[in-house]
């Protein structure tokens, strides 16, 4: 298996490459193949094949490393340049409505689906002690809801056991994924589906014009200069935005460590934040003309290349190891998601709400943003603002599903 970071990440490009080469042709069977499956999910699930057919090894790759620090905080102060807060506050409370609907989703949808499963295989519900399933799935509730800061706080809190630990984080990653997959593919179709839903789309629509002719009045051909000033307010803002993490949470964590709920203890956290805080002043600088040179296309780049990243992480071939717990996953996730369309169905509200209410939680802001800029790159920062909304809300939510799975579990 090739283990060379240079080799991976050249046969990642080589992908992307030759999906956007194909995706753009105006052969009549690429054309066809298109309009059936979307380029977006072949830059997700190509990358994946790597991994299942044992081509690459990413253990102990740095390049999701890469890719999520320093070119997912690029990407979104790249794509916040030309935000529309106005337009965004104009998008209503669908869009909250159905973040929370996820949230409640993931919280029952654990329990249900452990006494689901319990019925089936009654085996789940005789392990106790920390490598109990009920104890395991916790680790899943806080990642589903507010990410790795809060998977991390659930197993500490409810002691969750190394082994079931390990065959959860497989659960994780590739449930998650899946669903993920599936998101992009709504997000290719959203115009049929809205459609057929009835869903008002107009203030998305008033908003993505609103960005495109701001794109198209300041447009141009960048010239060097150009590109290398998006590179250098780019990595400048992500520099201030490791310097700040680097200060903030060791601070925190030293001065007010119960504020680790919050997420106020997790790096990550307010390099997230404080990337998107410094793209949207940058919105009300003259830094928003290096929209019209480019500057969101080149945040797009930097996002594709996170998921083909992303991709590397989904090996479908774990499935083997523990089937019945990944049937416990999907089962939990189909709830979620049923529970999102049905919500979605009832208030109308567009696919595009429902896919980053739904991944803002699975997914938080490693991968909300991802699946946003899927439907237009200018609805990116709505994908941020709500993932922000799940660390907040993860732990209180995770604890409490975790009560539940408890009185479950431990009868």
């Amino acid at each position: 298996m090739i283990t060379n970071d240079a080799v991976i990440f050249g046969l990642l490009s080589a992908i992307l490459g030759l999906v956007f080469y194909t995706a753009s042709s105006e052969h009549r069977f690429w054309k066809r193949f298109y309009r059936i499956i979307p380029a977006i999910l072949l830059c997700y699930f190509l990358p994946s094949l790597l991994v299942t057919f044992n081509i690459i090894n990413v253990e102990n790759s740095q390049l999701y490393f890469v890719a999520s620090r320093y070119l997912l905080p690029a990407s979104l102060i790249l794509l916040t340049l030309s935000i529309d807060l106005k337009g965004i506050i104009n998008l209503g409370p669908k869009a909250l409505i159905l973040f929370l609907t996820g949230t409640v989703g993931i919280v029952i949808g654990g329990p249900i689906a452990l006494l689901i499963m319990s019925a089936i295989d009654p085996s789940m519900l005789n392990v106790t002690g920390p490598e109990a399933v009920w104890r395991g799935m916790t680790t899943i509730a806080g990642s589903w809801i507010g990410g790795g800061a809060n998977q991390a706080a659930m197993k500490e809190i409810f002691d969750v056991g190394g082994g079931i630990f390990s065959a959860m984080v497989a659960v994780d990653v590739i449930v998650a994924n899946l669903w993920m997959a599936v998101l992009l593919t709504m997000a290719s179709k959203a115009k049929q589906l809205d459609a057929k839903r009835g869903a008002d789309t107009s203030a998305i629509d008033i908003l993505r014009k609103r960005v495109e002719t701001l794109q198209r009045k300041h447009a141009r051909i960048p010239s060097l200069p150009d590109l290398m000033l998006i590179l250098a307010i780019t990595f400048g803002a992500v520099a201030i935005a490791h310097a700040g993490a680097d200060f903030l949470a060791p601070w925190f964590q030293a001065n007010a460590p119960e504020l680790a709920r919050f997420s106020f203890t997790s790096h990550f956290f307010w390099l997230i934040i404080i990337a998107t805080t410094i793209g949207i002043a940058l919105a009300f600088s003259p830094a928003k003309r290096l929209e019209g040179a480019g500057a969101s296309k080149v945040g797009s780049v930097f996002i594709f290349i996170l998921v083909a990243n992303i991709g590397t992480h989904m090996n479908i071939t774990a499935l083997k190891d523990s089937p019945e717990l990944f049937l416990l996953g999907l089962i939990w996730i189909s709830i979620h998601a049923g529970l999102m369309l049905l919500v979605s169905k009832l208030i109308k509200a567009p696919t595009f709400f429902m896919a980053v209410g739904s991944q803002a939680n699975i997914g938080a802001a490693a991968s909300a943003p991802v699946v946003a800029a899927a439907f237009h790159p200018s609805l990116a920062p709505v994908g941020v603002l709500l993932a922000v909304m799940g660390y907040g809300l993860g732990t209180y939510a995770a604890w409490f599903c975790g009560q539940l799975l408890r009185a479950i579990g431990a009868g």
